[in-house]
């Protein structure tokens, strides 16, 4: 018997920048031109009903006039698109399109849009580079950073996926105007999740000038969308891979993803993880983890700016329960929940950052809501 040790140590830079401004298009393009991802050449742009007229095409039709070979591929806009099937649609259709590794993705959109597409970049001819093109307020607080690109199943949320970094994000703010005020409200909520978990001088900042994000206050809205950055990037930086305290992240997010799910995605995001924020405040009040005082703060500030503190009526609470226990959180059959300190700051015990709970606690809270 014979024994041969393949050493494969490697040391992997992931870092990448993140451009906050304006039609930042040509900031795009110019990037691309100036060899910053390399010689390439093939591009796929991907993007979803809604954004495929406002900037999916227009960037697609900007890279063919600089002489680059782009193909346009669009998926029907919202989370049911998220799939292992659409996926695989989008992969069929950049083979079909003469597509091979030596291509470069192009995520332009929200959430949905660059979950899939980083998948796609992560798993296409065993990986090729991509860039996010953010056009909505939640993916510019959620998905921007951290490089977590996955899929849904009729099972559970976001479990299977990968870690991917991108070459580069650029936030594009004037994208804001072009959203319903519904999908603003959806991106608030994960600013104020941000502002809960790291940076009570940022909550303070939102109870003062919230508002102004939804008249595109530039200066406002520069600051909301730095603010987010900073705040994931000091969690992503220390546990990118998610061993533990990149899991605080998940804050209002156990029984907001649970909420998501049972409601059929009728929901949006951020409405469910307002929610779920609720009820996370909820159990840790009776843990002695927050004040009722910090407690009415925050549900004060979801409600001002629109978002929902309840569960809906026509969202039966035993199927919440039951997609709890999908959360990725959950360990040997038991669920666990991540909790904030007061404001600004978050709950650890004994070195880790998620605290078991019983299920019965859970649903006494959902109950109330």
């Amino acid at each position: 018997m014979s024994e041969f040790r393949c050493e494969l140590v490697k040391t992997v830079d992931d870092s990448y920048n993140i451009e906050i401004g304006r039609n930042l298009e040509e900031k795009l393009i110019g990037d691309i031109k100036s060899g910053m991802f390399g010689n390439i050449k093939n591009f796929a742009v991907i993007t979803d009903t809604n954004v495929l007229k406002l900037y999916g095409a227009k960037i697609c039709d900007m890279l063919i006039d600089e002489g680059y070979h782009a193909h346009l591929f669009a998926i029907q806009a919202g989370e049911l698109s998220k799939t292992r099937e659409t996926k695989g649609f989008v992969e069929d259709s950049m083979l079909g399109s003469g597509l091979r590794r030596d291509c470069m993705v192009v995520a332009v959109g929200g959430g949905v849009v660059s979950d899939l597409a980083g998948f796609v970049a992560g798993t296409f001819g065993r990986g090729v580079p991509f860039v996010i093109y953010s056009t909505t307020l939640l993916s510019a607080a959620d998905a921007s950073i951290g490089g977590k690109v996955a899929v849904d199943t009729a099972l559970a949320t976001n479990q299977i996926g990968m870690f991917n970094q991108p070459k580069k994000v650029y936030i594009d703010i004037a994208s804001w105007i072009t959203l319903p005020e519904r999908e603003i409200r959806s991106g608030l909520a994960e600013t104020i999740k941000h502002a809960c978990i790291g940076d009570k001088d940022f909550f303070e900042y939102l109870e003062k000038n919230i508002e102004r994000v939804f008249t595109f206050d530039f200066d406002v809205c520069e600051h909301v969308a730095e603010c987010n950055c900073k705040i994931k990037y000091n969690v992503v930086m220390r546990d990118e891979r998610e061993q533990d305290l990149r899991s605080v992240l998940n804050l209002g997010h156990s029984v907001g993803r649970a909420l998501e799910t049972a409601s059929g995605y009728m929901m949006l995001h951020g409405e469910a993880v307002a929610i779920g924020l609720v009820a996370q405040m909820r159990l840790g009040e009776r843990y002695g983890y927050i004040s009722h005082e910090n407690v009415q703060r925050v549900e004060d500030l979801l409600k001002k700016v629109g978002l929902p503190t309840r569960i809906p009526e026509n969202v039966r609470k035993e199927l919440i329960i039951d997609k709890l226990y999908t959360d990725k959180k959950v360990r040997n059959g038991k669920l666990r929940f991540v909790f904030q300190k007061e404001i600004g700051a978050m709950m650890c015990f004994d070195g880790c950052y998620t605290k078991e709970v019983e299920e019965n606690e859970v649903a006494a809270v959902i109950t109330q809501l």
